[in-house]
């Protein structure tokens, strides 16, 4: 345990005296938090953009050309002087339609928008005088703002980077500068050594993570539905998971510039495919099965459900045992690959 102990300080020493990586890995999070704090601090985000030209003899109002569509909700109208710049516009997707309010109201939409088409059957529903063949049903629940729902995936990206990078990339420099070689001369073992960077990695990250809420709660008003507890302990073994992704890759290389290649072409499909940004419902069926065996999916989707719908740890247990099983898997490779030179 003394050896352990050295170890870890160590490399706590090592982080904090590197302010560069230290800031970074701490302010980065909360810059794109402050980002999507001021693009979606209001309420009722507008869905479509629609242009309105009006000419000065126009005598109709905006019912001539579909009742109560003026007053639509989630919809921006926005007033224009020129009518051809603003087509121009429709064909570049700038604007979902435009419309035009006179003795002849017309609308144009882009056949290649899909905002166009709900647009334009909005607007024949109301001509009919809101006649469908549908009968209104109303549900309440508590709004879920892209905001909340974004932070799972924040908190998923900065373990994943402060795990891979942080770890994988700390022992290729080690390897290559000659320190593994040193340490090689000494009592301590492969295990030891290992385990002093897995620990010291796990307390960053939590720390870390446990700011980034903090920041969130105070920017954002960010409420998690769930139990923290359940939260950190889904970002422990996310954790778990990507530091020993990153022995995997640190196990013999010996080349820095390597090494962050090969974490590049790790980390870039997690952080687009894993649902970080976007939800892959909806995406093509095989992208959607490879994502689900990228470890960082089920990091972020068992960190969301918490965040978002208030589950708990058996809610969510078929993600953490999928975490702990490519943990054991990654230890297994790194343990039988590792060498100090």
């Amino acid at each position: 345990m003394k050896k352990f102990t050295a170890l870890l300080i160590a490399r706590n020493k090592e982080f904090v005296r590197d302010r560069g990586s230290m800031a970074w890995s701490l302010l980065f999070p909360f810059l794109i938090i402050i980002g999507f704090s001021f693009a979606f601090s209001g309420q009722n985000q507008d869905i479509f953009k629609v242009a309105v030209h009006s000419t000065q003899s126009a005598a109709v109002t905006a019912q001539e050309l579909s009742r109560d569509f003026m007053q639509t909700k989630f919809i921006n109208f926005i007033d224009t002087q020129e009518l051809k710049p603003a087509i121009e516009k429709l064909q570049r997707h700038q604007y979902d339609m435009v419309i035009s309010l006179g003795s002849n109201p017309k609308y144009w939409i882009n056949a290649s928008s899909p905002k166009g088409y709900l647009l334009e059957k909005i607007i024949k529903v109301q001509d009919s005088q809101g006649k469908t063949a549908f009968s209104k049903e109303q549900v309440s629940g508590r709004e879920i703002r892209y905001v909340d729902w974004l932070i799972a995936g924040l908190l998923g990206m900065n373990v994943m980077f402060g795990s891979l990078f942080g770890v994988g990339y700390v022992i290729v420099r080690y390897r290559k500068s000659g320190v593994l070689r040193r340490l090689k001369a000494t009592p301590v073992s492969a295990f030891e050594f290992l385990s002093a960077q897995v620990v010291s990695r796990l307390l960053l990250m939590i720390t870390a993570c446990a700011i980034v809420l903090a920041g969130c709660r105070f920017l954002v008003d960010l409420k998690v539905a769930g139990s923290y507890l359940d939260l950190f302990t889904v970002l422990l073994v996310g954790a778990l998971c990507m530091i020993s992704l990153a022995l995997v890759v640190a196990s013999r290389i010996s080349s820095e510039e390597f090494a962050g290649g090969l974490l590049n072409v790790l980390t870039w499909p997690m952080m687009l495919f894993s649902g970080v940004w976007f939800s892959m419902e909806g995406a093509n069926p095989l992208l959607q099965q490879f994502s689900r065996i990228l470890p960082l999916t089920h990091l972020v989707d068992a960190s969301r459900l918490i965040i978002t719908e208030g589950a708990g740890l058996t809610q969510v247990s078929g993600h953490l045992f999928l975490m702990l099983v490519l943990t054991a898997v990654f230890m297994l490779i790194s343990s039988l690959l590792f060498r100090w030179e």
